[in-house]
């Protein structure tokens, strides 16, 4: 959405293809850290954004091993806004809609699912795709594979994935919101995390567990579950009646792997459906705006003189794999820092990289930055030349 709403404002055609009838979907990431809402403001958009429901986290803190650790203050950063935005990603993706909808060059379908690849000669020149109306072939001088971590199109491209393992997984799940609840987004200890995100009247939480092992889990009762939690997270025992069976919890299969080359001849794929990420950091879905803006920037000129080469998409991976490649290496240090003591049997109390890390104000700034900003954060060069609807489109 977000590269389809700057390529339409630098004048290129774009069709945007969401294979459900609405955004509604729960347990998505909410954190619009202050890279995404830096980007809002060089397009102008920054004061519409924040005007929608939101919640603003100035500090990012967490109990591990029994010891309260400050992980971040955005205070440390030099950007338009020194905080992460909880917002749900469905008012997310529906304000850049309504963004997108202003130009006359943009154009989104829904209900429009991606089958299969049109190909001509070894080139990409379209998409195969099923609608309520029946099948439809869509042509295009560039696919963009944007469709997240169980990508279809990747699938369907031959592009090689390197899988680099997740050894867990996480549960998501709902529990209410009291006025005295602590102000920790993160309790951990001994390999188990559990994680809260601001969504007005209640908290949206994830547990994380190790891969596989919510089958055997759902075998019995959610009890087991909630002793869990109880064990990190004292504060919320008197709540987990709210977790009355297993569907009220929703299970995400973690996947970190990487494309070794992001496109082929007309062919791109940004984004989780190139590189998926762990979801230590919150930092997946900010990471893949910074992919939109670096292919918007790059694409833009030879979209619309109809000269673009396979260069162009190389130069996109070439841009944007270095902050890839070292963001999923911190996230497994976050990781294996978390699990501290349960890496070794039988130690307690904050493993020491983490204790270095928080009596230090320099690794404190650079944490910071890592959560808020990223890895070469990227910033908005294209023009605004499409003319803009007097009324926003409802196509």
């Amino acid at each position: 959405m977000m590269l389809g709403y700057l390529l339409a404002r630098a004048g290129i055609e774009v069709l945007v293809l969401e294979k459900h009838s609405d955004f509604l979907r729960d347990f998505r990431g909410d954190t619009i850290h202050p890279s995404t809402l830096e980007v809002m403001h060089e397009l102008g958009v920054l004061d519409e954004l924040l005007q929608r429901p939101h919640h603003r986290t100035f500090r990012a803190r967490a109990r591990i091993a029994g010891e309260e650790i400050q992980l971040g203050d955005m205070a440390y950063l030099r950007t338009q806004c020194r905080f992460v935005a909880m917002m749900p990603q469905w008012d997310f993706l529906d304000f850049l809609s309504a963004q997108a909808r202003r130009y006359l060059t943009f154009h989104l379908r829904m209900q429009t699912e991606v089958t299969g690849l049109i190909e001509e000669q070894g080139h990409v020149v379209g998409v195969r795709a099923s609608t309520p109306a029946g099948p439809v072939d869509i042509r295009a001088d560039l696919v963009i594979a944007a469709d997240g971590r169980n990508s279809v199109v990747r699938d369907l491209s031959g592009l090689v994935v390197e899988d680099i393992g997740a050894p867990m997984d996480v549960l998501w799940m709902r529990l209410s919101k009291r006025a005295d609840d602590p102000d920790l987004m993160i309790y951990s200890d001994r390999g188990k995390a559990f994680v809260l995100f601001e969504r007005g009247e209640y908290w949206q939480c994830g547990f994380s567990i190790p891969k596989g092992a919510a089958k055997e889990m759902q075998t019995s009762g959610v009890e087991e579950l909630r002793s869990a939690i109880v064990a990190l997270a004292p504060a919320f025992h008197d709540r987990m009646r709210e977790l009355r069976d297993w569907n009220d919890v929703k299970v995400l299969t973690v996947r970190v792997d990487r494309l070794r080359r992001w496109y082929r001849p007309g062919l791109l794929c940004i984004g989780d459906a190139a590189h998926a990420m762990s979801p230590v950091g919150g930092v997946g879905i900010n990471l893949a705006i910074q992919d939109a803006v670096a292919a918007a920037n790059i694409l833009a000129e030879p979209l619309s003189q109809g000269m673009l080469t396979v260069e162009d998409l190389a130069r996109i991976q070439r841009r944007r794999e270095f902050p890839t490649r070292l963001t999923q290496h911190i996230q497994e240090v976050m990781r294996r820092q978390q699990a501290g003591s349960a890496d070794r049997p039988g130690s307690r109390g904050l493993p020491w990289p983490m204790r270095l890390l928080e009596r230090t104000t320099i690794p404190r700034r650079v944490r910071t930055r890592f959560i808020g900003l990223g890895i070469r954060p990227e910033h908005v060069r294209t023009p605004a030349v499409s003319e803009v609807r007097l009324e926003p489109s409802t196509r």
